[in-house]
């Protein structure tokens, strides 16, 4: 199916589980409203155009194949940020070829603009991205700490060392309200993102399911079979196996009695036959 044009939505929370709404209609609303402001964001994160609209739609995938959990959370739009996020910043990112170097700067962000993302692509990922959801979405720092999976004292300190390595790259930037204004002004630069329609994302996340489902039940299937065969076939009993002799070479010859002569075995027979007790007892005789 090609790729329809959405219009850019805001990065506010969504509502999909309006009254009156189908689940596919209340997918879709989402998905219009958010799904471009996500590709730009998760873009802002990763410098890498077509790893943020495969991000996106990636996520947009998990969110429909959980749209019961999703539609009655606090913030759906949530859901799906910390999904695409989780995905664009994977390391195995960096062993494809398509993904391995960072996209050319956007020009709509003018200078200024081109400057701070470079300097915030030279940031670690996990400052990258706790940089990006406090001054750049003005998320408070629990929400922040949570959606980054750290303690508060943690994204508190990435938050710190973030702006402290990009206050040395601009020195404007080195005042909170400036790297604010700044990084939220680049978030709202939203341009138009070509991405697949709504129904082509939960047809390819039904597709998905179907597969990974058929993946399961196929090698649950070998398992099975496998095991029956290994039942059948195995012994009832143990069946202790004699090793065939073998010539030792190296072994001493036993100790003990030369072999007797001919002529020893006669003498031997000889004082067996006729025992001997020994000399008659001498008796002294008086003088």
């Amino acid at each position: 199916m090609p790729a329809e044009r959405l219009k850019p939505g805001g990065p506010g929370t969504a509502e999909p589980a309006a009254s009156g709404l189908t689940p596919e209609e209340a997918f879709d609303a989402l998905y219009a409203q958010a799904a471009p402001g996500l590709v730009h964001q998760t873009f802002l994160l990763t410098g890498r155009r077509a790893l943020s609209r495969e991000a996106v739609e990636r996520a947009f995938q998990q969110a429909w194949q959980r749209w019961p959990e999703v539609a009655v959370d606090a913030d759906p739009v949530g859901w799906v940020r910390a999904a695409a996020y989780e995905y664009a910043l994977s390391p195995w990112h960096r062993l494809r070829r398509a993904h391995k170097h960072p996209d050319a700067p956007l020009a709509e962000a003018g200078r200024r603009g081109q400057e701070l993302l470079s300097a915030l692509l030279e940031l670690p990922p996990p400052y990258r991205r706790t940089v990006l959801l406090y001054d750049g979405l003005g998320l408070d720092l629990p929400d922040t700490a949570a959606e980054t999976e750290a303690s508060t004292p943690a994204a508190a300190n990435r938050l710190l060392h973030a702006r402290t390595v990009l206050g040395r790259k601009d020195p404007d930037l080195a005042e909170p309200e400036e790297l604010h204004r700044r990084l939220n002004a680049l978030v709202a630069e939203e341009p138009v993102a070509d991405l697949p329609a709504a129904r082509a994302v939960r047809t390819g996340s039904e597709h998905r399911t179907r597969t990974w489902t058929r993946a399961v039940v196929g090698v649950t299937a070998v398992l099975i079979a496998m095991t029956g065969f290994t039942a059948v076939t195995a012994p009832t009993r143990y069946v202790p196996v004699n090793a065939p002799g073998e010539t030792v070479n190296g072994v001493p010859v036993r100790g003990g009695p030369e072999k007797l002569r001919p002529e020893d075995v006669e003498l031997r027979d000889r004082l067996r036959s006729e025992p001997n007790p020994g000399p008659e007892r001498l008796i002294p005789v008086a003088g």
